[in-house]
């Protein structure tokens, strides 16, 4: 098997080459179901056990994004977005495109989703995704962000063939260096999203009785 296949089945390489752009590979992660958590326990899948199980949250899909980017000649990175305490922190695989940054989410609301690259800059990026970042209050809750993480750092763990859950990965993002992106004053400023933004964010691509994660 050709080193840059990852020691990776020719099932998972056959398909992985077949989304050959950002774009395939974000209408891919659309597809997959989200993973809810139904019996309450937290998940990690690797990008393995996401395609075994068919489902997947964020940093799930994130991390799967990331590796199909990787097959595809792009650079495996992740971005940690992190929210107030009233609301989830969120995961995207960013990629450069002409020197611009785009990034590649699975959410099941309509806002944090897919950005095209034409960012200048992570925190240009990051902040395209501010002003729909709100709770089921309305409060807005995007707080900080760190720098691009290349996931080969993780490559001893094999993260990319690895059977069950990556928990190494999120224990990392939450300790690396974040940078906020508003002063208190600011924070206490901020307005509430109206009501047609609140009826907008109910709509979700995929339901659950019990939906645990509101991203």
């Amino acid at each position: 098997m050709k080193k840059r296949d990852f020691n990776l089945t020719e099932k998972e390489i056959k398909l992985f080459k077949s989304l050959n752009s950002p774009a395939k590979i974000q209408n891919f992660i659309n597809k997959i179901p989200v993973n809810f958590e139904k019996d309450g326990k937290d998940t990690c899948y690797s990008p393995r056990k996401v395609l075994k199980e068919n489902e997947c949250h964020c940093i799930e899909g994130a991390i799967l994004a990331a590796l199909i980017l990787r097959v595809n000649g792009y650079l495996p990175l992740l971005v940690d977005l992190t929210a107030s305490k009233q609301d989830f922190d969120h995961v995207i695989a960013v990629f450069q495109k002409d020197s611009k940054w785009g990034a590649i989410t699975k959410t099941n609301h309509y806002s944090l989703r897919y950005r095209e690259p034409v960012y200048s800059s992570i925190r240009e990026l990051v902040m395209s995704y501010f002003h729909e970042y709100f709770n089921e209050s309305g409060k807005k809750t995007l707080r900080s962000y760190s720098n691009p993480i290349d996931l080969s750092m993780f490559d001893h763990e094999n993260w990319m063939t690895k059977e069950g859950e990556l928990w190494e990965i999120p224990e990392y993002l939450a300790e690396v260096e974040h940078f906020p992106i508003l002063t208190k004053k600011q924070i206490a400023n901020l307005q509430k999203a109206d009501k047609i933004e609140l009826e907008a964010n109910k709509l979700v691509e995929y339901k659950s009785k019990s939906m645990k994660r509101n991203l």
